[in-house]
């Protein structure tokens, strides 16, 4: 299948680049009908989610825009021209489907989802990972700590291995890295205490799982903490690192879908959807992109895996006094200047 990318702010977003930023934009072409999504998962995870659309649907050429967690939230609030709106941030995702920048839709598909991987009929869940711990094996050995009390008393113990090899999401300037933070917190008081700690050891902040990931690689980190775990299957190798899903709880990120309210062809918008939560879509999702399918199954096998649901306890730590309170008392435990 032929494609390009396209540098940022071309054609229909020309008009918009100042109110938003993008990353790429990959057209993959094929008939005469356009559909766009707007996404924060990778192009090259999802080209063969594409590839099978497009095999089915052979007139359809198929617009894929990539941009952080922040900037596809900005861009639906600006009303950009997008058929499907794909996020890792699934509270800024609920908070637009609140404020009515969603279209409502209803299927077979939309309709098999547990309860809590949907909102309402106009948020839906199609993948879920957890979020998980990396643990470099030079600096744990073959015993990592299996929860965060024991990765506080490490820390604790041995400061001189860990000062400034400690690195995690700057809730600032990531989305998901926000509401990982404002997850842990809601989960346990412990989560502070383990904050506040990495904060007394010169911790590195990050915007991107593959840059903490890397990080790990080359040594410069000895552990990174909230970590997307798909990514870190995907991209470590045996011996670079231990990947750890903490006993006392590891949260599962829900990647979802929305129809925007503005979109020019919500029923293409619906086709994708409805394809991504399909038996064939979920098995190609599984086996293709490297993320793990919905899967209750899974979830009961593991009483430690906590899906972070869909649920107006998301908006809570939006509303931007609540976001800022916040900020300010992470920044105090962990910026410790």
């Amino acid at each position: 299948m032929r494609h390009f990318v396209a540098a940022a702010c071309l054609s229909v977003l020309a008009s918009l680049c100042d109110a938003y930023e993008i990353e790429e934009e990959t057209v993959f072409e094929g008939g005469a009908v356009e559909l766009s999504i707007l996404s924060t998962t990778d192009t090259e995870a999802f080209a063969p989610l594409i590839a099978t659309f497009q095999s089915a649907n052979p007139d359809v050429t198929l617009r894929y825009t990539v941009a952080n967690s922040q900037q596809v939230y900005a861009a639906v609030q600006e009303e950009a021209p997008f058929d499907l709106v794909i996020s890792s941030a699934m509270d800024l995702q609920l908070k637009l489907a609140n404020d009515g920048f969603a279209t409502a839709h209803g299927s077979d598909e939309t309709i098999g989802l547990p309860g809590w991987a949907r909102w309402r009929d106009q948020l839906f869940a199609f993948a879920q990972e957890p979020v998980v711990i990396i643990a470099s094996t030079t600096a744990f050995g073959e015993n990592p700590p299996r929860t965060r009390a024991d990765l506080i008393d490490v820390l604790r113990d041995d400061p001189a291995t860990f000062t400034g090899r400690i690195g995690t999401y700057d809730p600032a300037r990531s989305g998901a890295g926000y509401l990982f933070a404002t997850q842990d917190a809601r989960q346990s008081d412990s989560s502070w205490r383990l904050a506040e700690v990495i904060g007394g050891l010169d911790p590195k902040l990050y915007t991107t799982t593959g840059d903490m990931i890397a990080g790990v690689q080359s040594g410069e980190l000895a552990i990174a903490y909230n970590v997307l775990g798909s990514y870190a299957s995907q991209r470590l190798t045996e011996g670079d690192a231990i990947i750890i899903e903490a006993l006392d709880f590891t949260h599962v990120l829900l990647r979802t879908a929305l129809i925007p309210r503005t979109a020019t062809r919500s029923d293409l918008g619906a086709s994708f959807l409805d394809f991504l939560l399909s038996e064939e879509g979920q098995r190609l999702i599984e086996n293709e992109t490297g993320l793990p399918r919905i899967n209750e199954a899974a979830l009961a096998a593991g009483p430690h895996l906590r899906p972070i649901r869909l649920d107006p306890g998301l908006l809570v730590f939006v509303d931007p006094l609540m976001r800022q309170q916040f900020l300010n008392e992470w920044t105090a435990a962990v910026v410790q200047d």
